[in-house]
This record gives structure tokens, sequence and C-alpha cells, in this order.
């Protein structure tokens, strides 16, 4: 990984970090799920109080990966941990191990900062992440599903009384 940096991102690193999140999104079939733009995630990682953090890879001036995260709380443990929203490097600097650097960094942060854990999700078809991850010792959380609500259901549930269920 000659002449590659992997360091937080800055405020000039957001026209980059935006375009790997609509390549990873192609790559993950989503694309018309991308709503966001450039001004929220600027706001969300450089505020005065950011909501995520995120690292990035940068080659020869040119960012080519990133990592967004953020914290969470686990009430079991008491403690603190590090959710990975995503990881992506161009499929142009893939096998060169900067997937794996980046999720190194990560992880020695959790240790250097007593987070106690490093957890992500991964779509079940993405066999070649789900043998990454593997690799480096993580394991599926099978006895856990996840749930969301959002869009209209969020706004109903907003305004629901206890009496509505």
């Amino acid at each position: 990984m000659l002449g590659v940096e992997i360091r937080f991102a800055r405020p000039t690193d957001v026209e980059a970090i935006d375009a790997l999140i609509r390549e990873l999104a192609e790559y993950e079939r989503l694309s018309h799920q991308v709503i966001a733009n450039q001004q929220q995630l600027r706001d969300a990682l450089f505020s005065a109080t950011p909501h995520v953090y995120c690292h990035v890879v940068e080659e020869e001036h040119t960012i080519v990966g990133f990592a967004l995260w953020f914290l969470t709380f686990s009430t079991f443990e008491g403690a603190t941990g590090l959710y990975l929203e995503d990881l992506y490097v161009r499929e142009s600097h893939r096998r060169q191990g900067i997937g794996a650097s980046l999720l190194q960094r990560l992880a020695a942060l959790c240790v250097e900062r007593g987070y106690t854990r490093l957890q992500w999700w991964v779509l079940d078809w993405n066999e070649p992440s789900i043998e990454f991850y593997r690799s480096f010792g993580a394991v599926p959380m099978d006895e856990w599903t996840v749930y969301r609500v959002s869009g209209e259901a969020l706004r109903k549930l907003s305004s629901a009384t206890a009496s509505d269920h």
C-alpha cells in the first residue's frame, strides 16, 4: 500500500465521499434509495456535534475508499461501540489490502478508545464481502432480526397513541 494514506475525512473530501456512496449504492443495487446530498453529508460529518465520522483512503491526492461510522451504546455492556455504516473501496483498488487496512484502523480506534464492539450489516447476497469479513473473525448475528420504521409508517407512529394498538 505504498502511497496510500488512511485519514479522517476533511470538509474538502465531501464531494469524493458522495461519489463513492453513489458507487456503493450502485454495487449494492440500491441506487434508487440514494436521496442524500453533499450538504447533508457535510452537515452530518462536520457540524459542531457530528452525527457520523469518516475515514478516507487517499492515493495520489485521489480518494479511492471510505469507511463511514457512528457510535452506538450497549445497555447490556454499559459500553460504547462503533457501527460501520459503509465501507467501500473502488473496484480498481480492491485486493490491495485497503479494505483490510480500513477495518484494522477502525478496530484499533475501538481498542484505543475502549469501545467494546465493531459491527455492521452485510447484504445476504454479498458473498465477497461476507467472506472478507469472516476472514477477520466477524460472525453473523443470526439470532437478531433488524427492524426499521421509516417514511409514512414513521410519521404514523409518531402521532399514535397507546390506544391505537
